[in-house]
């Protein structure tokens, strides 16, 4: 048997049982046929095969991301970036929505995205009226960069029923001024319901779709863990099964069954609809269950057991009760779900463990593999009941990087068990990597920097105990990723027999000075045993 494509002369990085690093790889259809030195895959080589000279470059398994919302990221690059490099003040975004309200046609949504009041030379939220100088004839609406809060105009607010007398929502704040006035400002659950009546159009999902896969495969990104959007949930799913059959998303795609909205209607609409995780084939999966538990790390609005560092009266939010939480993941417990929940204080995470302990004590089942998405403060008595439940944890190292410098203001010494990527290997807890993108940037090489130097934008150690080394980065971002989805037999390391999905790097990332990882970049991508990416160009079908 002569292969279709063979990599020779690289350092590659199989992410096997005992993490071996070897020369070549040969690929044959969509599948690995051989993985060894240049001599043992010579034979693979015949008249039509393509050789690729790696030049000691590193070849890697296609990176998993375990946590990401591809319809959001998709849908933002319709819209207002607040994080473009001209971007300097409120006056920056204000001139950049006014030139979008020009060109929407009167009554359409105008939406900006990745807002942080930190970036901005104001260090403050826009108010409503500024929104409404900007257009008193279009809904606009700014999404900080958490995705769990924005900032309204009156039009906007409008068309959401919210009004001076009408009450918070459960888990949600509608933000008032000291005379009862609204602001604009719209927190974790009201920012949600905002987008019942702010959701995208049926064509813009589609074309969000498309752009975020070509997005992610520029990346190294082969699969992805989808964890929901805004609006009804099941029109998500749909979109996303129907473009990844029309190969408009080109990436293996885990969709989680929860929604921004109302995520509790959508879980109780797919476990009575019958299909459970598991469903789907190796292009497109149904994934766990999943409930919003507390809010975003940056609000700061997650739920803490000790009151934050930087307020002692604030514990952040809860979206549901510990009844409400067992009733509902533990029915798609029962029904066969894997179950999941956003989970990123302590509090929440105790609560959710406690969900999945009185879920399997009723209804017992091995190979569960629950997970929880961040699991943002995890303190050692938590990681032990992590290990108890056999739980998969979903963290975000790249958020210690970005957020490093807040965190240790909000939180304090709590750094020291935040996204512990360290503890969770020393314990045996199985932990996946995810980037949460568009909260984050979607790189997974700035991910697994994160995750080995614990450093912040600006430089400080942010938790320096949770240094994880460059290869235990990697395997959270490729094996751990394809063990979370039930896939580690056929994806997540580079064996013999293993789907073909593949990244080269630039330069070898072993070698290269360990503060530099960011600095790499992907040059190659390969899905199915195709090079859908090379060089900076999207290799089309």
């Amino acid at each position: 048997m002569k292969a279709d494509v063979v990599f020779v002369n690289g350092e590659v990085i199989t992410v096997d049982e005992k993490n071996s690093i070897v020369e070549s790889v040969a690929v044959k259809n969509n599948c690995i046929v051989a993985v060894g030195s240049n001599q043992e895959v010579t034979e693979f080589i015949g008249e039509a095969t393509q050789v690729i000279d790696l030049q000691g470059k590193t070849l890697l398994p296609g990176f998993i991301d375990s946590h990401l919302h591809l319809t959001i990221y998709g849908t933002n690059l319709l819209g207002v970036s607040c994080i473009n490099p001209h971007i300097k003040s409120l006056h920056d975004i204000f001139v950049d929505l006014r030139k979008k309200a020009e060109e929407t046609p009167k009554g359409n949504w105008v939406r900006a995205w990745g807002f942080d009041e930190k970036e901005v030379d104001e260090s403050r939220f826009p108010t409503r009226e500024e929104l409404d100088e900007i257009s008193n004839e279009h809904p606009i609406v700014i999404i900080r960069t958490c995705n769990h809060t924005c900032i309204a105009n009156s039009k906007a607010l409008e068309l959401a029923n919210m009004n001076e007398t009408t009450p918070d929502p459960g888990g949600g704040i509608i933000e008032r001024d000291d005379n009862g006035k609204l602001t604009g400002k719209l927190i974790e659950n009201a920012h949600m319901q905002m987008f019942q009546v702010a959701k995208y159009s049926e064509e813009e999902l589609k074309k969000s779709m498309k752009l975020a896969s070509d997005e992610f495969i520029r990346a190294g990104i082969t699969s992805i863990h989808d964890a929901g959007g805004y609006g009804e949930g099941s029109q998500n799913i749909r979109i996303m099964q129907q473009a990844v059959q029309s190969k408009d998303i080109r990436v293996r795609v885990y969709a989680l069954i929860g929604s921004l909205t109302n995520s509790h209607d959508f879980v109780n609409q797919m476990v009575e609809a019958g299909p459970i995780t598991g469903l789907g084939d190796d292009h497109f999966k149904i994934g766990p269950a999943k409930l919003f538990t507390d809010g975003s790390s940056t609000g700061p609005t997650i739920a803490t057991r000790e009151p934050y560092t930087s307020n002692p009266n604030d514990h952040g939010i809860i979206y549901y009760s510990q009844e409400e939480l067992n009733r509902i993941l533990g029915n798609a417990h029962k029904k066969g779900f894997q179950i999941t929940a956003h989970a990123q204080g302590d509090r929440a995470i105790e609560m959710f463990l406690n969900c999945i302990e009185t879920a399997l004590q009723e209804h017992p089942r091995d190979n569960h593999r629950h997970r929880i998405e961040h699991a943002g403060i995890a303190s050692p008595d938590l990681q032990q009941r992590m290990k108890d439940l056999g739980v998969v944890i979903i963290p975000n190292p790249v958020f210690m990087y970005v957020n490093g410098d807040v965190y240790r203001q909000y939180y304090g010494e709590r750094v020291n068990v935040m996204y512990p990527a360290r503890d969770y290997i020393d314990k045996g807890i199985i932990a996946a990597f995810g980037s949460d993108t568009p909260v984050t940037y979607s790189d997974p090489l700035l991910g697994i920097h994160a995750a080995v130097n614990r450093r912040s934008k600006s430089g400080k150690m942010v938790g320096e105990n949770q240094c994880v080394d460059v290869v235990e980065a990697i395997r959270a971002y490729t094996w751990n990723g394809a063990y979370a989805s039930f896939d580690e037999k056929v994806k997540g390391s580079l064996e013999v027999g293993k789907l073909a999905d593949i990244v080269v790097l630039n330069e070898s990332i072993l070698k290269v000075d360990q503060t530099k990882i960011k600095d790499l970049h992907v040059e190659i991508t390969m899905i199915d045993g195709g090079i859908l990416y090379r060089s900076e160009q999207l290799v089309e079908i």
